[in-house]
């Protein structure tokens, strides 16, 4: 057996001493069960985490926090039989379980920089007492980077507790929802944190939460079901006094209020009809149907252009198939003259998906500032994963930086990827191809994981830009990867042209929504789909 010490707070000071377990069980013998664990660090101090726990039947269970001081906040989210997340995030103290006699494998995670640490154990009479320490194969902090997750659906209450088990730095909780045309955020409350303001709430130095942001998702007009989509404004200030459609008076306050818009999905109907609208900022690359459970969304609603290649076909439709149909979209768009930054985000809280599984970092070699955050992410300094940790430079600059050629040149890309298990691939993309294939190393870092550095240069002979992205394999055919934003090269008379698929591909998706909608919405909102139309009609024109 293992001796488990833990923490409680004097009820005559406030400082906290370390007693034997036997004294917590006299002092609060209520709390007394017959599985109880504590997660800690390297050091051997107590460690926030997310705590999957089930019996050899299947049956999940839910700890409790032991300590008063402590929290453990239960998550049930579950898509079909087998996409199912069910955890409970654990602050750091003690937590325990009731457990009938059985066998039991506990589960013990934390963000993506911590391997999983799986426990099993047999509850036979006896009480069982663990610490787990899960093994970090990465501290991306002490690199310079923090990670976000822009689509959040967890209420203000419940977020401290979560965001420390999953180590995730920045939240973006979607306080303001409205989900009928031309509800206003202001006038149509929907959630508990509809009244929470903006001012930062600082869970710690390094982890915080911008309480207000809004999500226009319209399933409804007038109504009766036509869906239209989702955009976020993220990181904004006063709660909007407008519905949507229109959207145009919608990026015009976010501007004002210096906010960040943010495409939802790609796949939504008016999704490539607002990009050019609102001059949308940000393209959610790792989305919220990229789950750790396994892959259930097979009705893309928009499906794949024939020129993409991907697995799309109702139940046919593979999670590999719907990563690279955003790869795709995102790099039409690109190649387009929308300049879109990647990010990351889970719709955690509604489906079955950790907060964070997929996410953004953002470099701040300076340490971390919650307003210069938001600034790298605005300006690309980034890369999104659900896995791998991806840092690349070009010519010694950052992504999302833009290079001025006065003829065609050549960027040098040098940085590593670091991954808990060996990867598959890294490639180099140049406007939207792959145009190198680099193996990966056989590395290991002093953490144990792997470390695939590159320098490698490719020749610019037009305006255009250029991105890494890695491959991670995992068991059952899953994988996870990782996707820098981009570099832009701009030379004069070499103007970055789409191909003919691609703005076809656009062109069409707005024309279909155009006629789907004509007799549905107002035409206010129709000349905004016009605009749109109008916009790729002309870079259709000089595709290649």
């Amino acid at each position: 057996s293992v001796t488990l010490f833990i923490c409680i707070e004097s009820l005559q000071s406030a400082s906290m001493r370390t007693l034997p377990l036997a004294f917590l069980f006299w002092f609060f013998p209520a709390f007394a069960a017959d599985f109880e664990a504590l997660v800690i660090d390297d050091d051997g101090q107590p460690m926030p985490a997310r705590v999957y726990l089930q019996d050899r039947n299947g049956r999940w269970f839910f700890p409790k926090s032991v300590s008063p001081q402590g929290s453990a906040i239960e998550y049930r989210k579950s898509r079909g039989e087998k996409s199912l997340e069910m955890h409970t995030t654990v602050s750091a103290h003690p937590f325990g379980a009731d457990l009938p006699d059985g066998e039991y494998t506990l589960t013990i995670e934390r963000g993506k920089e911590y391997r999983p640490k799986v426990i099993r154990f047999a509850a036979k009479g006896k009480a069982v007492r663990l610490k787990v320490k899960p093994e970090r194969w990465v501290n991306m902090a002490s690199r310079g980077w923090y990670s976000g997750d822009t689509h959040v659906h967890r209420t203000l209450k419940d977020l401290p507790n979560v965001m420390l088990a999953e180590d995730l730095n920045v939240a973006f909780p979607l306080t303001q929802w409205v989900m009928r045309a031309y509800d206003a955020p202001a006038r149509t409350p929907h959630g508990p944190d509809h009244d929470a303001g903006n001012q930062l709430i600082e869970v710690d130095s390094t982890h915080v939460i911008h309480p207000r942001n809004t999500e226009y998702e319209i399933f409804t007009v007038d109504n009766k079901r036509h869906m239209l989509g989702a955009v976020f404004v993220l990181n904004h200030k006063s709660s909007f006094p407008m519905g949507a459609p229109p959207v145009k008076p919608i990026a015009e306050l976010a501007r004002k209020e210096g906010a960040l818009l943010e495409l939802d999905k790609h796949n939504w109907p008016w999704s490539m009809a607002i990009i050019p609208v609102m001059n949308v900022d940000l393209f959610e690359l790792t989305n919220n149907h990229l789950w750790r459970t396994e892959f259930r969304f097979t009705d893309w609603a928009e499906p794949a252009p024939k020129y993409m290649n991907v697995d799309y076909g109702g139940s046919r439709s593979t999670e590999l198939g719907w990563a690279l149909f955003g790869f795709k979209n995102y790099y039409a768009l690109l190649n387009c003259g929308f300049r879109m930054r990647p990010t990351g985000g889970t719709a955690n809280g509604v489906h079955p998906v950790p907060l964070g599984f997929g996410r953004v970092y953002v470099h701040l070699p300076q340490g971390f500032n919650y307003a210069e955050w938001v600034r790298g992410l605005d300006a690309g300094r980034s890369f999104v994963t659900t896995g791998p940790m991806l840092m690349v430079t070009a010519n010694g600059k950052p992504p999302g930086h833009t290079f001025k050629f006065g003829k065609p040149d050549t960027l040098r890309l040098t940085g590593r990827v670091l991954s808990e298990t060996p990867l598959r691939a890294i490639e180099v993309i140049v406007n939207g191809t792959v145009v190198k294939t680099l193996p990966p190393s056989k590395d290991k870092t002093k953490m144990g994981g792997h470390e695939n550095p590159f320098d490698v240069e490719v020749k610019m002979e037009t305006s255009g830009w250029v991105a890494v992205r890695c491959w991670e394999d995992r068991p059952g055919g899953r994988f996870r990867f990782a996707h820098g934003a981009p570099f832009h090269v701009d030379i004069p008379g070499k103007p970055l042209r789409p191909s003919k698929a691609e703005a076809a591909y656009l062109v069409k998706r707005v024309e279909d929504q155009i006629e789907r909608s004509k007799t549905v919405l107002p035409r206010t909102a129709i000349v905004e789909y016009e605009k749109a139309l109008a916009i790729y009609r002309k870079i259709a024109q000089t595709a290649k």
